[in-house]
């Protein structure tokens, strides 16, 4: 028998996934309390007691996971960034996409998405050598940002490959990035 501590937590959790799903199809404007209940078989005034508010729901639900630390040799960076690309290729990323549709309309979401992304940039811009480090990582997340945009949202053809065709590509470009093996003139 589950404790009630438990069965919150499961509530909450479906709640959450429902917010994710719904925030990532239809926007922050689009989307109801109302409808994230129904979906997670639940009951507004229970959303709100738990999360407060619309806009609290949604910052939780569409908070952009960390990738976790990058560390190592720049063989070892290289790897970690193109692993953590490749598991969004592979895995539609819910929760980040929420916020990138979001964004657009909401100046909330524009500034999670921002700082999410500015952090990474400069931990892994703190790791790479050469003075162009800053301008090189910033490269390596507009890349991975446009491939997750492109294959999820925007569908383009051609990034409906496998995975591990498309990282054969990217993979190489990352590689290069990490390690600046091209100087800039």
């Amino acid at each position: 028998m589950a404790t009630r501590l438990e069965q919150r937590q499961r509530t909450e959790d479906r709640i959450l996934a429902a917010a994710r799903q719904l925030f990532g199809e239809r926007g922050f404007d689009r989307t109801t309390i109302r409808a994230i209940a129904t979906a997670a078989g639940s009951d507004p005034g229970l959303v709100m007691r738990y999360f407060g508010s619309k806009e609290k729901l949604f910052a939780q639900a569409t908070a952009i996971p960390a990738a976790g630390p990058i560390d190592g040799t720049p063989d070892q960076i290289a790897r970690q960034l193109a692993d953590a690309l490749s598991s969004k290729l592979t895995d539609e990323p819910t929760a980040a996409l929420g916020a990138l549709r979001a964004m657009f309309s909401h100046p909330a979401a524009a500034d999670e998405v921002r700082a999410a992304m500015a952090a990474q940039q400069r931990q892994v811009a703190a790791l790479l050598p050469g003075e162009d480090a800053v301008l090189r990582s910033g490269v390596i997340g507009a890349l991975t940002l446009g491939l997750v945009i492109s294959r999820h949202l925007v569908r383009l053809e051609g990034l409906d490959a496998a995975p591990e065709q498309l990282m054969a590509v990217a993979g190489p470009l990352i590689d290069e990035l990490v390690k600046g093996s091209r100087a800039l003139e």
